[in-house]
């Protein structure tokens, strides 16, 4: 079990914020931290303390108008440490070339394979001959419905009718490297991890997957080892002490890095 960096970018500025909150109309969103530092500088502190794995994730729309900034914000990010971070927010075979160019391990995508609620096998085929399976990973970031869990578009605003579950991830790893995937419900909270999908992604573990949302103490992490069975790699946004919070960077590495 791994720690996995993030920086997201909205509006042209790092931040941390309710997932569940954004908004494209506006370009609004619930904000728990708006950083002082500039996404580059947080890419060099995960740099210097030999963090790969991370996300960059650009908040905007393309059409945005807070989106350019944002991207070079993203940009810059990518250049301070080459190969060290993955990134995602808009993401297709036309744009992903630059972000690749720029330094990004990965590129992230959720909304270009995910079209009218379903898997767009098309989109999803073109993407990965464009990168490459090993160099792209695949979102599925996901909010409770019932018993099941639906991944979400659009910056989580758009409920697919895909649920995750394991034929689903069998599936899809036969084009990704890795999956992404926040619990938007939960997310930006700092209240608690979402149990059943910890469970439910550790079940499975067959290539890298890193869960997202609601770790707000060192005990929610002790129960997402245990929930995950040690096969899930994690981020933390609002709790950690980088974004305000207070849990402190090192002493989330020491406590997942053991058995």
């Amino acid at each position: 079990m791994e720690f996995r960096p993030c920086i997201d970018i909205h509006n042209g500025k790092v931040k941390q914020i309710v997932g569940g909150s954004l908004r494209d109309t506006g370009n609004e969103a619930v904000e728990n931290f708006v950083a002082e530092q500039d996404a580059a500088f947080f890419a060099k502190l995960y740099q210097r303390h030999g963090m790969k794995g991370g996300h960059i994730i650009l908040l905007n729309p393309v059409g945005s108008e807070f989106y350019e900034a944002t991207r070079q914000q993203a940009l810059q990010a990518l250049r301070a440490y080459p190969g060290g971070m993955q990134i995602g927010g808009g993401i297709d075979p036309e744009n992903a070339g630059e972000f690749l160019d720029a330094g990004a391990s990965h590129v992230i995508v959720t909304s270009y394979v995910f079209r009218g609620g379903m898997i767009c096998y098309e989109n999803l085929r073109r993407l990965a001959g464009a990168v490459g399976r090993k160099r792209l990973a695949l979102d599925l970031s996901c909010r409770r419905r019932g018993q099941d869990y639906y991944i979400v578009t659009d910056r989580w605003q758009k409920f697919t009718r895909e649920a995750v579950t394991v034929p689903l991830l069998e599936e899809l790893s036969e084009y990704a490297d890795e999956f992404l995937v926040h619990a938007v419900d939960v997310e930006g909270k700092s209240q608690g991890i979402e149990q059943d999908l910890a469970k439910l992604l550790g079940s499975w573990g067959k290539i890298p997957i890193t869960y997202a949302g609601g770790v707000g103490s060192f005990e929610d992490l002790e129960l997402l080892k245990e929930c995950g069975k040690g096969r899930l790699n994690v981020t933390i946004g609002s709790a950690l002490d980088l974004f305000g919070g207070n849990l402190e960077l090192e002493e989330v590495c020491r406590i997942l890095a053991q058995p």
